[in-house]
């Protein structure tokens, strides 16, 4: 009976000790590995048993529940170690034919679910070697008794029950990759150590996958997660939800642009999977796997265009005169030339780092438990390995700060000399509506005049800029004049930040630059960087040319009314008239002022406290910085301070500076259109004007702007405006109606 039970004690059942499962093969259901696993204990004693006491029977039945739960979670590991599948695949000429004949036999396979199995198989290892030391005890023994089988198993009465709950919950939820490692970190939260250790070498069996997985993303780029159980995927993994990808192959060529591959991977390409992030990595740590092993995919993977750049800028200079001639010489060129290739790629990851990276993760990897502070340490050491790297390439190879300076120039305006003659040159042009098919063709002239006299030779990213129009077919470019095709997709971006219709000006309001972006710096300057570049400039460039516009409209006034002067000096009659006609009109030029004061003090605040001041910050962090990840977070604060403190994000202040420049602009065409302005359209523009400008300085003092973080400084600004206390004093009449508005003095004539 002894040796029946010490079978039974590793999952054989016979006359003694039977299976309640196995009246189901008489029913011709057959108990296979892919049987679910029982939830209860089925091994009982015979039921015929008559010699043997009640209580020899509850030690009995307590000792072979030992052995249910020995076979169980024996097939557990025997059907999640089952490889078959592979073999399967692999004669299969049609792979996702066959993964839909397998999904429906088994449950996909988990790589997870094999390491713990492996686990497992560990444990039940050592219960087999302690039950054979109980059957030697029992064959020396020459009075064998249940207490030696007791005593000898007693440790596994802590350990195997708990673990058959495990594999039951698994089997049951279908409890895959990341969730599997956070079902076993809880379990190892436990008060009995025996099964603490039990559960942490199970841990330590699914975190080798993970770590394997983290290696192969965190030094080469690429994922190897065959059944999604991975907490960083493919954006099309996403989307085919939770259908089985087919593993990602070495060297297997994408059939697209490298350059678009890039950009694609880098933006779009990667998420992290949430579902499988475990609890206890917490998600700023994902974040920085997500990035080193993109950043790692960039630099292993850089754009053909540019390795031949970077090689030809690094060719060594000759240092006598030779003469390369024949077939020998061009092989040579070019020998050399693909080797220096290669030292382009071999400098932008140096194995070595790779190497550092390897023995981190090696490190995690032999040690026996999770220590959860290394781990956090070890990834951020990756990830500023991968930045700092990220950023020799981005900053220095491809000469950041210089475009950084280019779009301040042209998106920004610090070229104001070259906006300035632009405006001069198309203000005519601009006078009358754009043309639907040739608006954008229509600004070539003036858009190279004014590049001609005021850009030079040595200035090489004026021929990355272009001008654009919205609505148009067209692009005109900045270097020679040629017009570029516009693609259906760029429509977005070109009317984004365009002022809206019903406070649209004319159709000119639309103009918007583009800048072309080589890899890798396509990498910082994203589209929808880009974009807020393109709306700012598309307000100061409204900005700007209102300015123009007032002084134009007084200039040209001004030389009409002298030039009328000097033809009726002599006559009396007509010299009274005049004055009368000028006295008249010197409320008119009132406004003018107000108007043009306000707009250069909104220009010289934008331009000089807002745009110089965060752009010095921005120098600032730049130089000190080496981490590609912290210029992109500065760049982003710097271009947030832009349109925060130049007001854009506040609708109802930008909607009154709108405002305010279409009545200005509306004002200086009135004045210049009609010899004798009729008063009414001058009184409804004046009246529009005050009530908008006082609206403004009044949303602009208030406590929660010029009291906040946000607008450092617009008391400067405020203080400029109102110096003499007249923005004030005005605003207040607006909001008392019963004060009356205080007037100028006339000015001597």
């Amino acid at each position: 009976m002894l040796h029946e039970l010490l079978l039974a004690l590793v999952g054989y059942t016979g006359d003694l000790v039977i299976d309640e499962r196995e009246h189901q093969e008489s029913l011709g259901i057959s108990v296979t590995t892919d049987s679910p696993i029982s939830e209860e204990s089925t091994f009982k004693l015979a039921p015929d048993l008559s010699f043997i006491e009640a209580s020899e029977r509850d030690v009995i039945e307590r000792l072979i529940s030992l052995g249910f739960y020995y076979r169980e979670l024996d097939r557990f590991a025997t059907k999640s170690r089952d490889l078959s599948w592979i073999r399967s695949t692999n004669s299969c000429p049609s792979l996702p034919q066959q993964l839909v004949l397998l999904r429906g036999k088994t449950k996909n396979p988990s790589v997870y679910r094999r390491a713990i199995a492996n686990g497992i198989v560990e444990i039940l290892s050592v219960y087999r070697s302690v039950v054979l030391n109980v059957e030697q005890k029992l064959l020396s023994d020459p009075m064998p008794i249940l207490a030696t089988i007791t005593q000898g198993l007693n440790k596994f009465f802590v350990l195997l029950p708990p673990l058959h709950e495990l594999i039951v919950e698994i089997e049951r939820d279908d409890i895959r990759g990341g969730k599997l490692l956070n079902l076993l970190h809880e379990r190892c939260h436990c008060g009995v150590p025996e099964l603490q250790a039990c559960f942490q070498r199970l841990l330590w069996h699914g975190h080798q996958v993970m770590y394997n997985q983290l290696a192969s993303w965190m030094i080469y780029g690429i994922i190897q997660d065959q059944h999604g159980e991975f907490f960083i995927r493919r954006q099309e993994d996403m989307i085919i939800g939770n259908e089985e990808s087919p593993p990602e192959n070495f060297g297997k060529p994408v059939q697209k642009s490298p350059d678009d591959a890039s950009l694609t991977d880098w933006h779009l390409g990667f998420h992290i999977f949430l579902e499988m992030l475990p609890d206890y990595i917490h998600m700023c740590v994902a974040e920085s796997i997500l990035f080193a092993g993109k950043a790692v995919r960039v630099l292993r993977n850089p754009s053909p265009s540019f390795k031949c750049q970077d090689a030809v800028s690094h060719q060594p200079v000759s240092r006598g005169p030779q003469k390369v001639q024949g077939f020998t010489g061009r092989f040579a060129f070019h020998k050399e030339f693909s080797v220096d290739t290669k030292m382009v790629v071999e400098e932008l990851l140096p194995q070595a780092e790779a190497d550092k990276v390897d023995a981190m993760l090696k490190k995690l990897k032999d040690s026996s438990e999770f220590h959860k502070r290394s781990f956090e340490s070890a990834v951020d050491a990756v990830r500023v390995i991968a930045a700092s790297h990220l950023w020799q390439l981005v900053v220095v190879r491809a000469d950041l700060n210089g475009h950084l300076r280019a779009l301040k120039d042209y998106f920004l305006l610090a070229k104001g000399d070259f906006f300035q003659c632009f405006l001069e040159e198309s203000r005519q042009l601009m006078r009358l509506p754009p043309r639907q098919s040739t608006a954008e063709a229509d600004l070539v002239v003036p858009f190279q005049l004014a590049a001609i006299k005021t850009i030079g030779d040595e200035d090489k990213y004026f021929s990355r800029v272009s001008l654009r129009m919205p609505s148009s077919g067209i692009t005109v470019a900045s270097s020679q004049g040629g017009l570029l095709p516009k693609s259906s997709g760029d429509v977005g971006l070109t009317y984004q930040g365009t002022a809206s219709s019903e406070l649209s000006l004319d159709g000119w309001d639309g103009i918007s630059l583009e800048y072309c972006v080589d890899w890798p710096l396509q990498l910082f300057f994203s589209q929808e960087v880009l974009s807020k570049y393109r709306r700012v400039f598309q307000y100061l460039l409204r900005l700007k040319r209102t300015q123009m516009e007032l002084e134009k409209s007084w200039a040209s006034v001004m030389h009409q009314d002298h030039t009328d002067f000097a033809k009726r000096r002599n006559d009396r009659e007509n010299c009274s008239i005049s004055q009368q006609r000028r006295q008249r009109s010197r409320p008119m030029w009132h406004v003018r002022e107000h108007m043009a004061f306000l707009i250069r003090n909104l220009q010289f605040y934008i331009q000089v406290d807002v745009i110089e001041s965060q752009w010095n910050v921005l120098q600032a962090r730049v130089q000190d910085s080496h981490d590609f990840t912290e210029l992109v977070g500065f760049h982003q604060e710097y271009l947030s301070a832009l349109i925060s403190q130049s007001f854009l994000d506040i609708g109802s202040v930008s909607r009154i500076l709108d405002s305010i420049m279409k009545l200005c602009l509306q004002f200086c065409w009135t004045i210049e259109s009609e010899n004798s302005p009729h008063s009414s359209d001058l009184d409804h523009i004046t009246e529009e004007f005050n009530k908008k400008s006082n609206s403004l300085y009044t949303i602009l003092r208030s406590s929660r702007l010029a009291g906040s973080q946000r607008a450092p400084f617009l008391r400067r600004f405020l203080l400029r405006l109102n110096f003499n206390s007249f923005f004030e004093t005005t605003a207040r009449g607006v909001l008392n109606v019963v004060r009356s508005r205080p007037t100028l003095p006339d000015l001597p004539q």
